[in-house]
């Protein structure tokens, strides 16, 4: 396709186009791992005159080693093979070989999957491996990992102990400055212990979120910047925070109802800053609501009582049902999230268990801006259906990686 035939296609076309070729693309390196497992028991010394499969490749096809060595590995675990005295040696995943020459599964979704085998008695591989090969079908290798994670702690239950560090001296400065233009900066240094905090907590919520909407294409700067705004999120939320002149620590947004349900205009944040209306309509699915009425001169008058938009009750109803996050393949757990109105409250939708569901701050915004939509289903838990250029019969889509309730069947 040609660089005009991009820019005039449309976007499901586009997807369309990759997703073939990449299946081509797996399709051809699955074949060729069975060919290089072929040429290995013939001897590729007597054949080629080297001594490793994977160095012949790499004179061959101006591979590097490394990726070489891989590929080679990788294919064993696919294919029968050969010990040295001749007897032949089982495939560990024969059922993911096949899956893997229709150019179905990924690398990453294939090396998932024989980690997993690997571990499993032999006795109960072939149901497990038709077990993880359904669920690979309309799941990425991540969420793959979490189900066989779960299998295998069925037969190998484990844990870590916790690690012990030892407290440096402190030596801590920080400032925060705002900028005219609205941009705020922050300088600081600290000493090795509060830098080894804080560079722990912002490296967990600056992971790459390569879920089910796509890879993560943000910069380690706009992850870092990310994670340290989910860092605040969660600061405020704790209940240790210490009172603000007789009130917990807020930030007070003010928009007019009109610009709040149409999402168009700017509503004004804390004393001097500005916010869009499509912003203030995000935060607005889970905050403490002050009405107010004011006279043509916005003076005030008549205010309201402070009332939170979902409450306590329904909050830890949320965290027991959705477990964190509710977005396919989203780790973060009831902490890091906000109740989202699948219905926006300010259209009429009710603050109830059927129109809420737990999204992070990150798949919140996801949500309210993309081809992505949730409903609850049925049975009473949510899910996602993907945009159509991502799956065009709009498959609806749930999360596994949270641990279910130890009652759950």
């Amino acid at each position: 396709m040609t660089t005009n035939a991009v820019w005039n296609a449309e976007p499901e076309a586009l997807a369309d186009l990759l997703g073939e070729l990449f299946a081509q693309l797996r399709s051809c390196e699955a074949r060729i791992g069975a060919v290089l497992v072929g040429i290995e028991q013939r001897g590729v010394m007597e054949l080629f005159g080297y001594r490793s499969v994977a160095r012949f490749l790499e004179h061959l096809v101006d591979l590097p080693r490394q990726a070489a060595e891989v590929l080679v590995k990788r294919a064993r675990k696919l294919h029968p093979g050969l010990n040295l005295d001749g007897t032949p040696v089982p495939p560990l995943a024969p059922a993911t070989a096949v899956a893997a020459r229709e150019g179905r599964l990924s690398n990453p979704m294939i090396d998932t999957i024989v980690t997993v085998l690997r571990d499993v008695p032999p006795e109960h591989r072939d149901r497990v491996e038709q077990d993880l090969l359904g669920f690979a079908a309309d799941a990425g290798h991540k969420q793959v990992a979490v189900l066989g994670a779960r299998i295998l702690a069925h037969l190998h239950p484990d844990g870590q102990p916790p690690q012990e560090t030892e407290p440096a001296r402190p030596d801590r400065e920080l400032s925060l400055r705002r900028k005219r233009s609205g941009v705020w900066e922050l300088h600081g240094r600290f000493d090795d212990e509060t830098g080894t905090r804080a560079s722990a907590v912002l490296d967990a919520l600056a992971q790459r979120r390569s879920t089910d909407e796509g890879p993560d294409l943000r910069s380690p700067q706009e992850r870092y910047g990310d994670a340290f705004s989910d860092a605040m999120d969660l600061a405020a939320n704790s209940p240790e925070l210490p009172m603000q002149a007789g009130e917990r620590a807020h930030v007070m947004v003010a928009i007019s109802l009109d610009d709040l349900k149409t999402g168009i205009g700017k509503a004004l944040l804390g004393d001097t800053g500005t916010i869009s209306a499509a912003e203030a309509r995000l935060h607005a699915c889970d905050c403490m609501i002050i009405p107010a009425v004011l006279g043509s001169h916005s003076e005030p008058l008549d205010v309201g009582r402070l009332r939170r938009l979902v409450p306590p009750g329904i909050r830890r109803a949320l965290y027991l049902r959705d477990r964190g996050c509710a977005f396919p393949g989203c780790h973060r757990p009831p902490r890091h999230c906000q109740g989202h109105h699948i219905r926006h409250w300010s259209e009429g939708g009710p603050t109830e268990l059927g129109n809420l569901v737990l999204m992070c701050a990150h798949h919140h915004r996801l949500l309210h801006r993309s081809g992505w939509e949730v409903r609850i289903a049925a049975d009473g838990l949510p899910e996602f259906l993907p945009p159509t250029w991502l799956d065009k019969r709009r498959k609806p889509r749930r999360n596994n990686l949270h641990e279910p309730l130890p009652f759950a069947a």
